[in-house]
This record gives structure tokens, sequence and C-alpha cells, in this order.
């Protein structure tokens, strides 16, 4: 007992320094804050009768010291607050608290929500853990951090909304399988080697699913025809706002954890790509009243959480087993001081918002029309410049896809351009205006309230569903390796197989299959508004049917990187298509309005011939034509001829006259195969200037020039 006792003063003497003391300490800032000589600590909680500070060596499980604080000194109307004069910066703790009402938590060891890492899930699928109520629980504490890093000057890259490219990766699977051939894979180290990538294809930005901590092991299930363990692998369960994802570095530290991120974020930013969050504010890892209590609980349910006092149980609109309280005073300020927090010391520069439209509901789960916490990110100064991206639905049925609250800022991830896109591919009837709809930007959706292309993030696969390649391979979902019986995920895939469910060796098919993905992704690129797909589009990643692989941290997830030379040609189209929006002002408009220039319509749509639209229930063919400008400088750009042919036969397109100065010449035609798109720039002249004959399910793009008369 004396050797222990020993230790532990040896321990505690190696965190502290000979001016050790604790005071009063201020409110403000939230969280632990390194000040001169010291650590400021400051939680709220309006529930707490009593409330410590722990101090831990490591990431043990037992504190070295416990300073319970005086709720006459260290207490500011709901905060909870000390200073530690001697501490420095990587220690650990924890929040213990009593409260004062019965049946809410009572000695419970919690995460404070503001820490920026937290100890214990440094290795992933083998976090720390505790048992509780003979139940294990991931064990984690929260970390004091120092924010120190040389950035070299980096600043947001600001890039304009209609200039924006997004390619969307899960950290860890775009380099987890071997053949990405990184030193450090499954990691923001293993994302830096992959920038010269992302570089060649051509986006300009990064969409990265969940970043901050989030346990992956709480899925109870296993794989039923393996035996494989199953994950939570997307991460969308957050533990905490503010915590970068410790298991996403390559080192062993949470100091490590910090420094890897911030060095990713500068040198995509030296590449010239910018990095979005997908930040999940509409539910926690806490669960129903059945789940763990890690923070949020803990401190003050009624304040985080939508509970229904009277039933005792907590209201689910996010289909996860809890709410967040998104609009209450407390929690906005500390959405926002975590959206500032990712800003102005991590860099990024934007976020997408899952089920966003939770974020626009009561206390009572009613649906606000002004949600004050929507409006306080719109015009907060500190975002001003950040994309703010909504998934503008919820898992409750509430869907606001063209009318989620914007203050002209909010972009929305654009569900209808979607299922419109996939619909016409697919073959069904009527959908020739609607497609029109979604490649002019969507202005049914966007442009009565003041809003522009831009503000729609298109979208034809993403991480839920099905990804390009199983689109055009399965009509059905195949879930069982899931271990829910195949229940979960979306039934409604508006996908075909086009007659052999799965992979095919007959060479028609998947000559067929493959244009199908071509037409898709030349569909996405060449729309009006912001263009994103999902890693691996670009080169025929399949996820073998499952159309909701959050569970599968395997080679049905992972990025298999030997695909980008099976499927060479379509990374080239995908390059290409990207190299082509690049160079056009046409295909990036800044806003609705239709103008006349040099006595043409800016843009005007066509049928098989010119002039002439057909909109009617059987019509699968349509062309647009944006014409040629001179001025003003930065929008100059040539004509470009879409054509579209989504019917089963060969449809012949007239052309538009050309001036007798230029000539049609052709940059893409998806049922070429050998080349389905040119190096922008290297188009070739179209043999006949009159018509242009289009193979059945295809799509192609022309391009007018000036010649030599």
């Amino acid at each position: 007992m004396t050797s222990n006792k020993h230790a532990y003063r040896e321990a505690l003497l190696k965190m502290i320094d000979g001016d050790f003391s604790i005071t009063r300490g201020h409110p403000l800032p939230i969280g632990a804050t390194v000040v001169r000589g010291g650590v400021n600590f400051s939680v709220i909680s309006e529930s707490a009768g009593a409330m410590s500070i722990l101090l831990f060596v490591g990431c043990a499980k037992e504190p070295l010291v416990e300073f319970p604080l005086d709720p006459a000194i260290n207490k500011t109307g709901h905060i909870w607050h000390a200073h530690i004069q001697g501490l420095d910066p990587w220690i650990n703790y924890a929040w213990k608290v009593y409260a004062d009402e019965p049946g809410l938590t009572q000695g419970e060891q919690l995460i404070d929500p503001y820490t920026r890492v937290t100890c214990g899930g440094g290795k992933w699928g083998h976090p720390l853990k505790t048992i509780e109520e003979d139940r294990f629980k991931i064990y984690r504490l929260s970390t004091v951090t120092d924010d120190s890093f040389d950035w070299e000057h980096d600043r947001p890259l600001g890039r304009p909304l209609q200039d924006t490219i997004i390619y969307e990766l899960h950290v860890r699977g775009f380099t987890r399988h071997e053949s990405a051939a990184v030193n450090a894979p499954g990691t923001f180290k293993g994302i830096i080697e992959k920038i010269p990538y992302l570089q060649e294809l051509g986006v300009t930005a990064v969409e990265l699913m969940p970043v901050t901590d989030f346990d992956e092991t709480d899925n109870p299930r296993r794989n039923p025809l393996t035996g494989e363990r199953l994950y939570n692998y997307w991460g969308y369960d957050p533990l905490n706002f503010f915590a970068v994802k410790e298991a996403y570095a390559s080192g062993n530290s949470p100091a490590e954890a910090i420094r890897e991120f911030k060095t990713m974020v500068r040198e995509l930013h030296k590449a010239g790509i910018e990095v979005i969050l997908d930040m999940v504010f509409n539910h926690t890892a806490e669960g129903n009243e059945h789940g763990p209590i890690y923070n949020f609980k803990g401190l003050d349910r009624d304040t985080y959480y939508l509970y229904d006092r009277q039933k005792r149980h907590y209201l689910n609109y996010s289909g996860c087993g809890n709410t967040v309280n998104c609009n209450h005073p407390t929690v906005r300020t500390m959405i926002l001081d975590s959206l500032r927090y990712w800003v102005t010391e991590m860099h990024v520069d934007g976020f997408r918002f899952d089920l966003a439209s939770i974020m626009s509901r009561g206390a009572r789960g009613e649906v606000l029309s002004d949600p004050p916490i929507l409006e306080r990110i719109a015009l907060d100064p500190v975002l001003a410049h950040t994309k703010i991206i909504a998934e503008a639905w919820d898992a409750a049925g509430l869907y606001q896809v063209g009318s989620f609250p914007h203050w002209q800022r909010w972009m929305e991830w654009n569900g209808r351009f979607r299922d419109d896109v996939r619909r016409f591919i697919r073959g069904d009837r009527g959908m020739t205006p609607a497609l029109a709809r979604r490649l002019a930007g969507s202005a049914d959706l966007y442009q009565d309230d003041g809003r522009e292309p831009y503000h729609s993030v298109n979208f034809v696969s993403c991480h839920d569903g099905f990804p390009l390649a199983d689109l055009v391979m399965y009509s059905e979902k195949h879930n069982l390796a899931n271990g829910e019986n195949n229940r979960d995920g979306e039934n409604h895939n508006i996908s075909f197989n086009y007659g052999v469910e799965g992979p095919s060796d007959d060479p028609d098919l998947t000559a067929l299959r493959n244009r199908q993905v071509l037409n898709m992704a030349a569909l996405l690129l060449l729309a009006q508004g912001v263009p994103m797909f999902h890693m691996g589009d670009e080169m025929g990643r399949t996820q073998q049917g499952n159309n909701n692989a959050y569970c599968q941290d395997n080679a049905i997830s992972w990025l298999n990187w030997d695909f980008l030379n099976i499927h060479k040609p379509r990374f080239l189209f995908f390059k290409r298509m990207i190299a082509f929006r690049k160079a056009h002002p046409h295909l990036r408009r800044r806003r609705f309005e239709v103008h006349t220039v040099e006595g043409r319509p800016e843009m005007s749509w066509h049928g098989t011939r010119v002039m002439q639209p057909d909109w009617s229930d059987g019509s699968r063919c349509l062309g647009v034509w944006y014409a040629a400008k001179s001025y003003p400088v930065e929008e100059a750009d040539d004509d470009i001829y879409i054509m579209i042919n989504g019917s089963l036969e060969n449809r012949a397109f007239e052309l538009p006259h050309l001036p007798h100065d230029r000539r049609w010449f052709r940059f893409a035609d998806t049922a070429d195969v050998r080349h389905p798109a040119v190096v922008p720039g290297e188009e070739k002249e179209a043999p006949d200037q009159h018509v242009y004959n289009l193979t059945e399910r295809s799509v192609v793009v022309l391009v007018s020039r000036r010649v030599k008369v």
C-alpha cells in the first residue's frame, strides 16, 4: 500500500509544478482552456448539485486526484468552473457529477462536451472499456490540448460555390485496403499520401464522413454469413462535437491526432482542395433511456435532448434513439462553438449537416418556421465564408428539399436530383421535363426563395445507398451480411440490373452497364449546381449489392485501388468531364435568370429537332444548347450542345446552326467504348455539322470552335 501511495505521489508531481494550486477560475470560455500558468476548467450543468474535476495519468481507469468544487465559489449561474495552477497541456481529465433531481445521474464520470480530443479510443476496434451494470461500455477521458501548430500561413481557399466539385470519402475506407499502398493506411496521413490522386482527378473539395469521436464497436451484431464482427464503421453516432477521432491518426497519442488532422488540412489546401466535414448534430451515441451515459445525459438530459418527462422516454426523430435539442440556447451555443472551433483552429472550409431538418425542430419536436440555430449558423460572422450544406430531411418524415430555411446561405443535398436522374436513366416514362429541371439547377426548388443554382448540391450516389456501379448491377438490396435479415437499408433504390442480378460475363450487358454509369456521371457533371460523388465511383467501386454498408469495415466498404487499373477508362471519363466543367463557365452558372446574348438565349431546350423540345410522357430525348458569348471576359465561352438519348433506339439529333466561322467538335460520346471523352481542347470536328446519330441510351457533348474560312 505504501508503494502505491508513493507511485501516485510521484505521478502527481510529474503532472504539476511548484506553483500548483486550485482557485475559483472563470465561467468562460467553456471547456478546458490553457491559460498562463495552468488550465481553466468550465462546464455547464443546470441539474448538478455537486461537481468534481478528476485528473488522470495517461488513460488510467482510476483518477490520480479528485477536486470537489464548492458551488458557493466555483459556480456562476449554471456554469461550474475552476482554475488549476501548475497544470500543463495533454493531461487527461473527467467531470464527476451528482444531480439534484432524483433519478438523474449520481456520481457518473463524464466526458467534457467541449474537449478537443479524447483518450481511450486510439486503436481502431479496440477501445478501452469498462463494465457498467454488467455491460461493457467504452471508456474515454477528456484531454487538455495545446492548439499550437505551424500552419505555414495557411488561409481558407474561399472557392466560389459554383466552382466547387465535392468528393465524399471515408477517412478509414479511403486508404485501408492494401491496394492503397500507403504508409499509414486508414488515417489522415493516408489521405495526405493520396493528394496527388485527388489533384489528378480534379475535385476541389473533400467531404469527410464523421471525424468527431465515436465508438466503432457499439454494433453488437455479427455477419451471419461469415461470423465476422460488425462495426459502427461510418461513425454517425457522435460522442462529442469537438474531439477529433483519435483512431484516424497514425500516431499513438491524442496530441498526434490533432496534429495529423491539421497537417492533412494544410496539405490539402496547398493542393487547392477544400475540406468539408460531415457533422452529426441530430443525435448522439447515448441512445435512448436504455443507452449509456457519456456526457450530455449526465449533465442536463432535458437541456440537450428532446425528452418526454411524462412518458419518460427520448423523442426519436433521428432513428437512432434520441434527438438533440438543437434550438435550446445552451445547445445552440455549443453547436456554434463547435463550428467556430473547426473553422478557426482546424481551418476547415465548410460543413455538411446530417439529417439537418432535425435542427429545425423545437423543444416538443414541432417544426419551426425560423429555427434559431439555422439562422445563427447562416448569419454567424465567423462562419460567413464557409460552405454550409443541409441534408434537408430527417428520419421522421420531415422532407425539406427546396424549402429548408436558408437566409440565402444554406445549400442542400438535392435528393430530387438523385431520384430524377436515376429514374430517367432507368427508363421511367415522363421524366424528360424533370431531367431538364435538374440540369438547369432545380429552379423549381430554389429560385422562388432567392437562391441560385449553386445552392443545389447534386448527386446520384453517396455513402448511403448503392454506389454508381451497383445502380446498374442490382435491382434489389443484398444486406444479409449486416445481420438484420435484409430488413435494413432503403427498399426504393431506383436501380436496374438489365436482366441479370449482380456481375455478369456477358460483354454486351457489361458494355450497356458501363455506358449507363457514364451517362449518370455525365449528367451529374454537366448539370448546373454543385456536383458531388462518393469515393470510388470514378473507378467502379462496388458494395456487392449492399446498400447500407454502415457496419462493414472490410472490402465491401474500403476503396480497392486495383479498380483504378481495371476501370481506367471510367476514371479518365470522370477526370476529363471534371476538366471540361472547369473549362466552361456555361456549366457553372451563378444565376437562374437566362439572358439573351448576341440575339440568342444563353441556354435553350431542344429535342431531336432544334427548337422543338418534346415534353410528352413518352419522350426520352433532350438537347441543351449553351450559346457562345464573348463577354464579360470571365464568362466568355464557346457554344456547348448536350444531347441525351434515353430511349431504347438510336436517334438522329439535328444540330443547331452555327455562325459561318464556327464548327461543332465532339468532346464526349458515352457510346464510344474506346474514347467516351477526350482531353478538353483536343476535340475532333464532327463529320456532319447538321445531324448527329446517337446510340440508344447515350449522352453526347459537342463544343463549338472557331475555324478559318
